[in-house]
């Protein structure tokens, strides 16, 4: 969903250079999709057209060499035949969220199947799986109108994560890591806290973490509860996201340039 790419892009010039605070430049020269980007076009191929997910993911990461791929993904994607490697990064969750828009009309056990064929490839460790549905969870009860404190419940109650603490709560002591156990709960509160798409963004952004894949986490879940403002999406297609980023997310929402 177009929700974790600017998600991505925005938190881009924070992984690195992490900020305590939701006061920030929203886009800037410096942002860029990075491998959360070119992963989610990626399952947004594989469940669209039926394509085999190992080697669809490596093709796209292959063509987008550039994309900052952490250190065992980044051998995987050269791995001939792909194998999974018992991963439960945070990688797990950022890429999924297609999984829930295109089975938005759909059963959530829909949803929670194309979620596991596209996360196994790889993250095949069960708090990977884990990690990656209850994102994907969490966006298919927003689309079918759940509000944020119905999402909290729901998750909390199936995956066990601890969803109590407010993102101020959470903000002063959070530390960076990559792992889903604790960037998947902390980006679910981000969204469910928000007032608005941006709101969830730089609520992500704001913890101090691994910034791109929190927000790519939060971002399409608070895109399916408050929707993308046009000027925000049109910048971001406009000055950062490649062509085939962007014809893959034309093509999965039904919209043309």
């Amino acid at each position: 969903m177009i929700g974790a790419i600017i998600g991505d892009i925005v938190g881009s010039v924070y992984e690195w250079r992490r900020i305590k605070t939701t006061s920030f430049e929203f886009f800037v020269e410096q942002c860029e999709c990075t491998d959360d980007s070119i992963c989610t076009a990626a399952v947004a191929d594989i469940l669209m057209h039926g394509l085999p997910p190992a080697q669809t993911l490596q093709r796209w990461c292959r063509e987008h060499p550039r994309g900052d791929y952490g250190g065992r993904f980044a051998q995987w994607i050269r791995m001939e035949p792909p194998r999974p490697y018992d991963s439960f990064g945070n990688g797990a969750a950022m890429r999924v969220s297609p999984a829930a828009y295109l089975n938005r009309t759909a059963e959530l056990t829909d949803a929670l199947e194309a979620s596991d064929l596209v996360t196994a490839v790889t993250h095949n460790h069960p708090e990977g799986l884990k990690g990656a549905r209850a994102t994907v969870h969490a966006i298919w009860l927003a689309l079918q109108g759940e509000r944020a404190n119905g999402i909290r419940k729901g998750i909390a109650e199936t995956y066990g994560y601890d969803l109590s603490r407010s993102v101020d709560d959470i903000r002063p002591g959070y530390e960076f890591n990559e792992i889903c156990q604790t960037t998947v709960p902390e980006a679910i509160t981000c969204a469910l806290e928000s007032s608005s798409f941006e709101d969830a963004v730089r609520n992500a952004v704001s913890l101090g973490g691994d910034s791109d894949t929190l927000a790519a986490i939060a971002g399409p879940i608070a895109e399916a509860l408050h929707g993308i403002p046009a000027d925000i999406q049109t910048e971001a297609e406009t000055r950062f996201i490649p062509a085939d980023i962007l014809a893959v997310v034309r093509e999965m929402y039904g919209t043309s340039a």
